[in-house]
């Protein structure tokens, strides 16, 4: 018997040795690994306005959108974001919950990143390794964790990448803005030589994609109609408060709609229409879901939207525009509303991608020319003083 415990004994020491063993060959392994893995030489922040990833994170997102007077400047902010975030979240969710439970942006960011840092690697060997952060204005990652990860890889070099193709200051205006508040606080030394590419709303590669994209759209329609289709180029909006402030985004779609249709040889009839209004406030227009019905009224049934300000599918493409304006349109006899699909994945656009940050390196500039001016009746300081920051 005391013979059987010793054996029993003796097995047990040995089987808790050969799993300890195995464990510290693992974690030797695993820290080997990161120790043959180069330092990322150049980081690139991607900065988007993000989603909430579950129906859980809807009411933070909301707050943190509300909150934003970038965005939306409400009397009283603190207090009107709370209680707009609090009763629109109900029946915000129920609309994430209609394209499955949250937003697929993060994963497609990542995708577009991983895939963008792979290629950067390859065609710019001198600014190697390359590393992609994230960091959304109302939705985790936000900015501060996206800094926490760079201060930790020990990155020197960083450009701040805009995910928005056209500038606003209610967008990229916004997210600048708050990367310079935090940088404050991570990097008081300036360690970090930043740069930022602020708008790219006519490079070659992105015209392309969407011109690919629209191409791939009108194939669903029969051949003898196909060249009647109305192009339906659809934006957000913006309120009119900060077009009249002189905001640059309204001119900037246009050009991006101009481009994309000399590509296409301007074979179809087209439009530039506004998503996505909130609040008792005028919005610029004409609204999306109006100009749909008007147009329809008039005959024309055949009608292919085109997100033409994202660069991926969020609840304004997956929801608005397919599920809501889409059911509308349809109760109300326009029968050929279709959408082409965002560029989300597409190699096209990962390639322009790296290609806009190869060339933001090679030539050394630290923003574009039009990033220095704000726009003229900008009263926001911080405005002034974040370019102050990156202009130096």
């Amino acid at each position: 018997m005391i013979f059987t415990s010793s054996l029993n004994l003796t097995r047990l020491f040995f089987f808790v040795y050969v799993v300890s063993a195995l464990r510290s060959f693992a974690t030797v392994s695993s820290d080997s690994k990161d120790a043959q893995k180069p330092k990322p030489k150049t980081g690139i922040l991607l900065m988007n306005l993000g989603g909430p990833g579950t129906e859980d994170e809807v009411h933070d997102f909301l707050l943190r959108l509300f909150s934003d007077g970038d965005l939306i400047p409400l009397p009283f902010q603190k207090y009107a974001a709370h209680f707009i975030a609090k009763r629109r979240t109900p029946k915000i969710k129920e609309q994430y919950n209609k394209i499955g439970g949250g937003s697929p942006i993060r994963k497609w960011t990542t995708e577009q990143g991983t895939a963008m840092e792979k290629l950067l690697d390859k065609i710019s060997p001198e600014t190697a390794p390359h590393k992609h952060y994230i960091a959304f204005r109302y939705a985790d990652p936000l900015t501060p964790e996206a800094l926490e990860a760079m201060k930790t890889d020990g990155i020197e070099r960083a450009i701040a990448f805009t995910q928005y193709p056209q500038y606003s200051c209610t967008t990229t205006g916004s997210s600048m803005n708050e990367l310079y508040r935090h940088l404050q606080r991570f990097d008081p030394e300036r360690k970090i030589k930043w740069s930022v590419i602020d708008r790219w709303h006519t490079h070659p590669g992105l015209i392309q994609a969407f011109a690919n994209h629209i191409e791939a759209g009108l194939e669903k329609y029969p051949a003898e109609t196909r060249d009647k289709v109305i192009i339906m180029f659809s934006a957000h909006s913006l309120p009119m408060d900060a077009v009249n402030k002189g905001d640059s985004y309204p001119p900037e779609v246009a050009t991006t709609v101009n481009a994309v249709m000399d590509k296409l040889k301007f074979k179809n009839p087209h439009k530039l229409v506004w998503q996505s209004q909130v609040g008792p406030k005028p919005w610029l227009g004409p609204q999306t879901i109006k100009a749909i019905l008007g147009l329809g009224e008039q005959g024309h049934k055949d009608q292919l939207l085109v997100p033409i300000a994202f660069t991926s599918d969020h609840i304004e493409t997956l929801f608005e525009l397919d599920l809501e304006y889409g059911e509308e349109a349809h109760e109300a006899g326009v029968t050929g509303l279709k959408r082409a699909e965002s560029l989300n994945a597409d190699p096209v656009f990962i390639e322009a991608m790296a290609d806009i940050v190869k060339n933001h390196l090679k030539d050394g500039s630290l923003s574009s020319k039009q990033f220095a001016i704000r726009c003229s009746s900008c009263t926001n300081e911080t405005c002034a003083n974040m370019r102050e920051y990156f202009k130096n």
